[in-house]
């Protein structure tokens, strides 16, 4: 019987948490603005008992973000980068799970094609993927240390916005020239796996779309 529930229990839980990545690829654009994403992300690693950091745009300059910087220049909305914890042993492994998080991809400059880009809305399913994945993990309590780190912007095009040709400086010191600001998921991740690199992960899984 024990062995039936424990069963049931493990399906249940894998069953919430990828309903709740699906939930969160389905939302728009306007509703799941990187600002929206980070308040979902922390009220669902709350209920998973996962700790929660966001970091605004101030605290990514003093990091040195140019990538996930550099992409959120075209948006009015600010970027975050999310940074949730699960401590589920001590010492050993260190996972460490990166995932997109752009709310909306119109390509900025180099803007994608109108057909389907609708579809665009859904450029942040790696996040969603991330976020979910640890909080299952958590909820499990499975014997892992884990870390997520979840980049969140919008790519648009704007007077402000990134240029081909620009030359940006990424959080692990290295410069990176864009040719295509379509481009901007390698930009974003960069910056979010030097992140996971500081907390010290032995071992990394980024997500994208």
């Amino acid at each position: 019987l024990k062995v039936m529930t424990d069963a049931v229990r493990r399906g249940r839980i894998l069953g919430e948490a990828t309903n709740a990545a699906r939930d969160l690829v389905d939302n728009c654009g306007n509703t799941l603005t990187p600002t929206e994403l980070a308040r979902r992300a922390r009220a669902m690693a709350r209920a998973a008992r996962v700790r929660c950091a966001v970091l605004g745009p101030r605290q990514l300059g003093r990091l040195g973000a140019g990538g996930l910087l550099g992409v959120a220049r075209g948006s009015q909305e600010s970027p975050r980068l999310i940074v949730l914890t699960y401590d589920g042993r001590r010492g050993g492994p260190h996972l460490g799970l990166v995932g997109k998080g752009v709310t909306f991809d119109s390509g900025g400059i180099s803007i994608k094609p109108a057909e389907n880009m609708e579809a665009m809305k859904g450029d942040m399913a790696g996040a969603a993927a991330a976020i979910a994945a640890i909080c299952a993990i958590a909820r499990l309590n499975l014997p892992l240390r884990v870390t997520a780190v979840i980049p969140a912007t919008e790519n648009l095009p704007s007077g402000s916005a990134l240029k081909p040709g620009d030359i940006l400086r990424a959080m692990s010191g290295k410069t990176i020239e864009v040719i295509n600001t379509d481009a901007e998921g390698r930009l974003i991740l960069a910056d979010a796996l030097a992140y996971a690199r500081k907390r010290q992960v032995t071992h990394l899984v980024d997500a994208a779309t």
